[in-house]
């Protein structure tokens, strides 16, 4: 089992051990071996307006994407998940439909629907057809996670004269806090790497990186690809190591507060 957990590591990692060299290279298009190496495609991404704009504009979207999820999911989760009513698994299958549907037929529909709305090639339409593809996501994890509530921790807290938005605050929201932070992150995560859809709704003020990436790959192999991805990778390595690095932190100060034992007999 080490073996095999070993290659399956490998086989992950591969893949950045050819991109995050690319990205120093100095070749004119995408070659490993580099030839060489510099920072001048690092440079050129942060003073290209050109591959500036598509991240700002990725995230935006993301972020609008991730708190439109939520403000659907939590009150769909809790109606479906605690309560029984007339047509709850028509509902449950409407809510994870879009997983079932290849992103291609998606990108059709929604650029015809948005298209009437006119709102192809804006922010605000790709926020909409993200939404619908983050919606199944982040339905699946904090639905899973409400299931396994123990809904007697709200019952003795209202038995203790709690209110139900007190019992929500204080007793709901901190137990299904993890299950939230997960649901929104993958939401976010989802709107942000999205392709084939953006391809098809976004403009060019609306452009996401991911398209200014597709393009690029599909024109010109730009090495400003394998700087994009290396800063990705970097950006999700310090968001894996942040939390530990945090409890670290705070179990260090917490043991310095703590004063010093007294002498034995004194």
């Amino acid at each position: 089992m080490r073996l095999v957990g070993i290659a399956v590591v490998i086989f992950i990692a591969a893949p950045l051990v050819i991109v995050v060299p690319m990205s120093f290279s100095d070749a004119r298009s995408l070659q490993f071996p580099p030839p060489g190496y510099w920072l001048g495609y690092y440079q050129a991404y942060f003073t290209d307006v050109s591959w500036l704009r598509p991240t700002w504009n990725s995230i935006i979207i993301a972020a609008a994407t991730t708190v439109l999820t939520m403000a659907l999911v939590v009150p769909a989760c809790f109606a479906l998940v605690r309560h029984r009513f007339k047509g709850k698994s028509i509902a449950d299958l409407m809510m994870l439909m879009p997983l079932a549907v290849p992103h291609i037929v998606i990108a059709v529909g929604y650029y015809s629907f948005l298209g009437d709305l006119r709102l192809v090639h804006t922010h605000l339409g790709v926020v909409l057809a993200h939404t619908c593809l983050s919606v199944p996501i982040a339905f699946l994890v904090l639905s899973a996670n409400l299931k396994g509530f123990d809904r007697n921790l709200e019952r003795a807290a209202q038995s203790l004269g709690a209110s139900p938005v007190q019992t929500f605050l204080h007793v709901t929201l901190p137990i299904l806090r993890p299950g939230l932070v997960i649901s929104a992150l993958f939401a976010f995560i989802q709107s942000f790497d999205e392709t084939v859809v953006a391809i098809f709704i976004s403009g060019r003020d609306a452009e996401t990186l991911p398209r200014k990436m597709f393009d690029s790959i599909r024109q010109e192999a730009d090495p400003v690809i394998a700087v994009i991805s290396t800063l990705l990778f970097v950006a999700v390595l310090l968001a894996v190591i942040a939390p530990f690095a945090w409890r670290g932190i705070r179990s260090r100060f917490a043991r310095t507060a703590l004063p010093a034992p007294s002498p034995a007999g004194r």
